[in-house]
């Protein structure tokens, strides 16, 4: 049991390195990872800010981690 915790732990740490998402350039790109990621957490993702899951809304919780660019995301260009 102490084998897979370590490998998670590893995991975990290599995934925080990785994380480097470019600017966000709009408010309404804003609202709309603000919502995905919302949508993430409602279903069980792993806060990756500290603030309190129980006490503050999905909302909140993803708007800090956009803000604290814990939040790893790539701005697609549109198909022509």
């Amino acid at each position: 049991m102490a084998n897979k915790n370590e490998e998670i732990e590893e995991e975990i740490e290599q995934a925080d390195e990785l994380i480097d998402p470019p600017e966000i350039d709009s408010k309404y790109r804003m609202i709309i990872l603000a919502a995905q990621r919302s949508k993430q957490l409602q279903r069980g993702a792993n806060s990756r800010t500290d603030i309190d899951i129980r006490k503050s809304k999905p909302t909140r919780v993803a708007m800090k981690e956009l803000s604290e660019k814990r939040v790893n995301f790539e701005i697609l260009e549109p198909i022509k």
